[in-house]
């Protein structure tokens, strides 16, 4: 498996770019930055996007994405989530008054993009790999993702705070080679982290305890607020026992 780093930010500067891994050239694991980081013909390659939730940072370049697969000529783009994830881009993003709806434009190999429902913990194959949608404790609906493919399994958090399915389930995956996992703010905003449901290294710590097994799993963190940048990063070093990378733009992983 091949990961590329497109974004691994919770907010956005020049140097800073918002939620988005691209997973074997091919599948998306949100697109906060997919069209400000890749070449048209490496867009046209994603066959599709697994979107963790509705929030703006890890949407956004959707609506690129699209409009740059209409002019294209497809193939169509595969747009992955949750129900209520579906619901919320359907009604409040691409809906004729923000942005198209690129559902109803044709392209000459289909319709532009393809909005593909999944249920919880319930395997469904997309774009040629395993996924599976498992809930996580953020402000809004929010699932994780494990993606499973014929050289093993990835693990994505989405943006979460303290939570326990995710941890049980990532406890009984044998294939497991990496874990993409958030961490957005510095312990002494505690209160701000769990009133945006997101994890500081201390609480994040706590959960590492809820995860059996796979102690030398790659954890690869991103998600850090970049006003918190240096602050997070000096925290997460006294992390103990977790095999913590940080992500970098631009970083690929063979895994």
């Amino acid at each position: 498996m091949e990961l590329r780093i497109l974004g691994c930010h919770g907010g956005e500067t020049p140097k800073h770019k918002t939620s988005s891994f691209l997973l074997d050239g091919r599948v998306a694991l949100d697109a906060g930055a997919v069209t400000s980081m890749l070449a048209l013909d490496e867009q046209q390659k994603i066959e599709a996007a697994l979107v963790s939730h509705a929030h703006l940072d890890h949407i956004k370049d959707l609506a690129t994405l699209a409009d740059n697969r209409c002019q294209q000529g497809g193939p169509t783009l595969q747009i992955v989530g949750i129900q209520a994830t579906i619901d919320i881009l359907k009604k409040h993003f691409f809906n004729d008054l923000l942005w198209p709806d690129f559902s109803k434009i044709p392209t000459p190999r289909g319709p532009t993009i393809e909005f593909v429902p999944i249920a919880e913990e319930t395997p469904k194959t997309i774009a040629g790999v395993e996924v599976e949608a498992i809930a996580v404790s953020h402000t809004i609906d929010t699932c994780a993702f494990v993606v499973r493919t014929g050289q093993g399994a990835i693990a994505y958090s989405g943006d979460t705070g303290p939570t326990d399915r995710f941890w049980q389930r990532l406890s009984r995956e044998p294939g497991l080679r990496a874990l993409l996992m958030e961490v957005s703010f510095p312990n002494e905003h505690h209160a701000l982290a769990k009133a945006s449901g997101h994890h500081t290294p201390e609480t994040l710590g706590t959960d590492f305890a809820k995860l059996d097994g796979h102690r030398e799993l790659p954890i690869l963190m991103y998600h850090i607020k970049p006003v918190f940048e240096r602050d997070v990063e000096k925290q997460l070093i006294k992390v103990p026992g977790r095999n913590l990378e940080l992500c970098r733009l631009g970083d690929q992983y063979i895994l």
